[in-house]
């Protein structure tokens, strides 16, 4: 998917490829062989599905920047290839040339396997008038009420394979209060969560008025 000179694909689960002046991962998991190269990934947490060595040891180069929280440092330490590292907490703003990121926490509130504690994170990433909203491993949060009317250029991935993470129900429900102009369900496909689920987030999102769209893994 293209949105003026951004790039947006899916690479199942919650992976994502952005390309605009740069090459942007997201939580790469499971991707391809002969990927291209990174400038930039950014990790939101350190499960294996989010923070896979394996994965990003595919798509390093030298002078790759990789940004993540604290407690996925001393995996992303075993590269042979010379990186930059970068531990970051919610609530943070960095520049990376002309793209800004923020970062926003990303937790669960009535389940066990993502606590606020952990300082996990989701990303906001601004380029090129675009803004792109990465929830990462969360349900809904009080904190996505300040993402309201954020931007008209706003796209929102977010996690709906239920069980982990918010449900398609749930999902649809963060999107009536972020108000995206695009909402792309992700973290369904494999571990957890399946197509029908990511059908019934587009209807929902549809029936509220909101567009939402599944994007095809590449």
């Amino acid at each position: 998917m293209k949105i003026g000179d951004v790039e947006i694909k899916w690479l199942g689960h919650s992976g994502f490829l952005i390309k605009n002046s740069k090459v942007i991962y997201i939580d790469p998991y499971n991707i391809k062989e002969g990927s291209e190269k990174a400038d930039l990934i950014l990790i939101t947490h350190s499960h294996y599905d989010h923070c896979s060595v394996a994965d990003i040891n595919k798509i390093i180069k030298e002078g790759t920047r990789i940004i993540m929280p604290a407690d996925c440092q001393s995996k992303i330490t075993r590269f042979n290839v010379p990186i930059r590292m970068q531990v970051v907490e919610p609530e943070q703003e960095l520049v990376c040339g002309d793209i800004r990121i923020s970062t926003l926490p990303a937790y669960n509130v009535d389940k066990p396997f993502h606590s606020k504690n952990e300082s996990w994170v989701g990303y906001l990433i601004k380029m090129n008038g675009l803004l792109v909203y990465h929830a990462g491993d969360t349900d809904i949060i009080p904190e996505m009420q300040r993402l309201t009317g954020y931007h008209k250029k706003f796209i929102a991935l977010l996690p709906i394979g239920g069980r982990f993470t918010m449900s398609a129900e749930e999902a649809a429900e963060a999107a009536k209060i972020i108000k995206p102009f695009l909402a792309i369900p992700m973290h369904y496909g494999s571990i957890v969560g399946s197509r029908d689920d990511a059908e019934e987030f587009i209807q929902l999102c549809k029936e509220e008025g909101m567009d939402a769209r599944i994007l095809e893994k590449e």
